[in-house]
């Protein structure tokens, strides 16, 4: 009985320091989850409004050389930007755009696959370690890129140059990102997007509120202008969908933590009331080897 109060007790005490663990946890991702939130709730309607508009322009260049960022190409060669994080105990989110990014090779780039021919970016050393074994699809180069230590305009773009470069060489025919959307703190889930070549909206589309087709007037040359325009907003929206992955991730972090420190909570009641019953019964022995004892000698 001995035994079994002492290894109790260290229960109890493995499960209390857990639970102070994944309190700080839990605490550290609230105060970075405000402060993503507020960087993706600001950039999400600026970027959002930036691709209708480039969207539209680009659905209104028909034959002119700067709609290559338009332009529907044969897709021999596809590049899929999975963006994950780089830390885990954040429940399924990782799974999820995991998940999705998969699906989307499988079912899309079937043929692309089976010819060798898809190739991976993985933003993010969760997405590397999923993808790094996976035959025949190959990292476009060795390791993650890690950008969410800093999430700047500045040092995002340089990998986004180099995308946009890469589909305009042909290197490419389609670039696709799949990412974690933020909803709000207790919802995240995963989106994909086909970010090269920009989806162009059809006339069916025009009599949409959301998609309605304009015709702009440029100032000053159009090509001039498209040439530092597109490239801009493409930058911009790449951004917008880091920003969405941050912010999910302390949010799912978050919610793992305040699940995971309330089952450490019931999991203390429950070896307490173990160890309560334990010891009674322990009490109770003795009393009766003290009462059996002292009946001996009286008789």
């Amino acid at each position: 009985m001995g035994a079994n109060l002492k290894e109790v007790r260290e229960r109890i005490s493995s499960v209390n320091s857990t639970q102070q663990i994944t309190k700080a946890m839990k605490m550290v991702s609230a105060a970075k989850l405000r402060r993503a939130q507020e960087a993706i709730q600001q950039m999400r309607p600026y970027a959002r409004k930036l691709n209708e508009m480039m969207a539209n322009i680009l659905s209104n260049l028909d034959g002119d050389a700067s709609s290559a960022y338009g332009e529907t190409r044969e897709v021999k060669r596809v590049l899929v930007v999975v963006v994950t994080s780089s830390r885990g105990l954040c429940g399924a989110f990782n799974a999820n755009i995991i998940k999705a990014a998969r699906t989307l090779i499988e079912e899309k780039y079937d043929a692309q696959v089976k010819a060798g021919r898809v190739r991976i970016v993985p933003i993010g050393k969760k997405g590397y370690d999923a993808f790094r074994k996976v035959h025949p699809i190959q990292m476009i180069e060795q390791g993650y890129i890690n950008l969410f230590e800093d999430l700047s305009f500045d040092n995002v773009s340089a990998l986004s140059s180099y995308l946009i470069r890469a589909f305009l060489d042909n290197d490419y025919g389609a670039i696709e990102i799949v990412y974690g959307r933020f909803k709000n703190a207790a919802q995240q889930f995963p989106e994909t997007v086909q970010w090269l070549p920009v989806e162009k909206i059809e006339a069916d589309d025009a009599t949409s509120s959301s998609r309605m087709r304009a015709d702009y007037i440029f100032e000053p040359e159009k090509e001039a202008l498209l040439e530092k325009l597109i490239p801009s907003i493409l930058q911009t929206t790449f951004q917008s969908f880091l920003l969405d992955t941050h912010a999910s991730e302390h949010g799912a972090r978050m919610t793992a933590m305040d699940k995971a420190t309330d089952n450490a909570n019931d999991l203390m009641k429950e070896l307490r009331i173990t160890y309560n019953k334990a010891r009674q019964e322990a009490i109770t022995k003795e009393i009766s080897e003290i009462v059996g004892g002292a009946a001996a000698l009286e008789s």
